[in-house]
């Protein structure tokens, strides 16, 4: 081949880029033209806001009235099996839009977006991260996975693993159950339509072991709650959870 004919290295990255993602964002429709944007331009992941008003100091519920930290009714209450959860922000706005890309658009790229802004938001709370051994994302059903092509909360894990260093355990828990989507149920048919629904394989990869699961949304928590009793059914000494977004 002649000189005429030779194609730089950066210029062809930049035709394959062309074709495989899109060229304008698809939240606003401006250009991506920015080193290292895809699907959604720096504008507006700029509005990706990390909460940071009182909530919980165990289920991390948000609260909406002035004043700290401090346990929930429910949580008084009944305390659930993990230890500490904290949301990165609330499940509206553009955080809430990108959310939707990622899930239901299979923009599987955006999931170091979502793991680099909960680094972010939760850069300071070492109360998620202090000691923690393992993380663990919530799994969907082999059908669910099929349909949707990925598991989100999988590929989030991943990227959290890679920026935090934590070994990153897939495939330990399972969901053995295709019950009903949360989000088409009320809010208290979640927690029976969860019970059962899932199991841990190889337990002893979990055994005297601090776990973070991993999820997208938090909205009742009953997902959470099960997934976390499963895991110290299975030897787990402490769980934790994170999740992007609170409903």
């Amino acid at each position: 081949m002649t000189p005429a004919f030779r194609v730089p290295a950066a210029s062809l990255a930049k035709l394959l880029d062309l074709l495989v993602f899109p060229s304008f964002c698809l939240l606003c429709a401006a250009p991506l033209g920015r080193p290292g944007e895809r699907a959604v331009c720096r504008g507006c992941l700029d509005g990706l806001v990390p909460y940071e008003g009182p909530a919980c100091l165990c289920c991390g519920r948000f609260f909406d009235s002035a004043g700290g930290d401090h346990l929930c009714r429910r949580c008084l209450e009944r305390p659930p099996e993990f230890s500490i959860h904290r949301s990165c922000g609330r499940y509206d706005g553009v955080l809430k839009d990108v959310v939707l890309l990622y899930k239901y658009r299979r923009v599987s790229m955006l999931s170091r977006v979502l793991a680099d802004f909960a680094g972010r938001a939760l850069a300071g709370r070492e109360e998620i991260w202090s000691g923690v051994d393992r993380l663990v994302p919530v799994p969907l059903h082999r059908i669910r996975r099929k349909e949707r092509g990925f598991n989100q909360a999988q590929l989030l894990t991943r990227e959290l693993a890679r920026t935090r260093g934590i070994e990153a355990l897939e495939n330990c828990l399972i969901k053995t159950k295709n019950v009903l989507p949360q989000t088409t149920l009320r809010a208290g048919e979640r927690e029976t339509n969860t019970r059962g629904a899932y199991s841990v394989k190889r337990a002893r990869r979990l055994a005297g072991k601090v776990v973070l699961l991993v999820d997208d949304v938090f909205t009742t928590g009953s997902t959470l709650r099960e997934c976390s009793r499963v895991l110290r059914l299975a030897g787990a000494a402490d769980v934790r959870a994170l999740t992007l977004a609170q409903a």
